[in-house]
C-alpha cells in the first residue's frame, strides 16, 4: 500500500492517491502522538443519513469553480487559511507539512467546494508532539456547518451529514473522492489507535458534508 511523502515527510497524514479515473485514497501515518488522544466520532447510529438531511434541506444551485481561500469549522474552533495540495511524483496525495499541524490543505486536483462532486480538504490530527488543525474532528456532528471563503469573494456553507472512522485498510476510497450529483465536501485525518511499533494511527476519522447556502 502506498505512502503518501509530501511536504510533510512521511508522518502525519498521508492520502495516497492515483492519477486514474477515480482518485484513490489511503491516509497513512500521522506525526507524534500528543498527550491526549483525539475525539472519536459517534456511532454511526447517531448520525443523520444523507437522504433525510437532503429531503430536510433545499438544495442550492452548485457554484462555479473558484479555489477556497479559508475554513471556519465553528463546532471545533477551527479558522484557518488553506494551502494547495497536489500529487507527488509517485502519484500520492501532498500533505500539510507535520511540522506545521495547524495547517490545512485542499486536494487542488479535484472540485472546489461549491462546484458538483467531492471537494476534500486534509489536515493533520497531530504532528511534532503538538494537536493538528483538525485533532477534534471526531467531536463533529450531524447539522454542524462548515464554511468556506472562496477566491472569487463568496462563501459556501456545507452542513455535515456524518462522521466516521474507518480503518485505513479499508478506506472508503468512490465514498470520499467519487462523483456527486450535488456539492459536497470531506474534511479527513487520522484517528482511533496510535501504533507505537510503526508511529502511526491505525483509522481515519472523514465528516462528510453538504452545499446548504452560498
Amino acid at each position: 500500500m502506498p505512502r503518501a511523502r509530501g511536504n510533510g515527510g512521511r508522518h502525519a497524514l498521508g492520502v495516497a492517491a492515483s492519477a486514474t479515473v477515480l482518485t484513490g485514497a489511503v491516509l497513512v501515518g500521522c506525526g507524534l502522538r500528543p498527550e491526549q488522544t483525539p475525539p472519536a466520532p459517534p456511532p454511526v447510529t447517531a448520525q443523520a443519513r444523507t437522504a433525510d438531511l437532503a429531503a430536510a434541506t433545499p438544495v442550492p444551485a452548485v457554484l462555479t469553480r473558484s479555489e477556497p481561500r479559508r475554513l471556519d469549522v465553528p463546532r471545533i474552533g477551527v479558522h484557518v487559511p488553506l494551502g494547495r495540495l497536489g500529487l507527488n511524483a509517485d502519484g500520492t496525495v501532498q500533505i500539510p507539512p507535520v511540522d506545521h499541524p495547524e495547517q490545512a490543505g485542499w486536494y487542488a486536483r479535484g472540485v472546489t467546494p461549491g462546484e458538483r462532486g467531492a471537494a476534500v480538504i486534509l489536515g493533520h490530527v497531530d504532528g511534532g508532539g503538538r494537536k493538528g488543525v483538525f485533532f477534534d474532528l471526531g467531536r463533529m456532528r450531524a447539522g454542524d456547518t462548515i464554511t468556506i471563503g472562496r477566491a472569487d469573494g463568496s462563501t459556501a456553507t456545507f452542513a455535515v451529514e456524518s462522521v466516521e472512522m474507518v480503518a485505513k485498510s479499508r478506506f472508503p476510497t468512490r465514498r470520499v473522492y467519487g462523483p456527486l450529483d450535488h456539492a459536497g465536501l470531506r474534511l479527513v485525518t487520522c484517528g482511533g489507535t496510535f501504533d507505537r511499533r510503526i508511529g502511526h494511527y491505525t483509522s481515519n476519522v472523514i465528516v462528510y458534508a453538504r452545499l446548504v447556502t452560498r
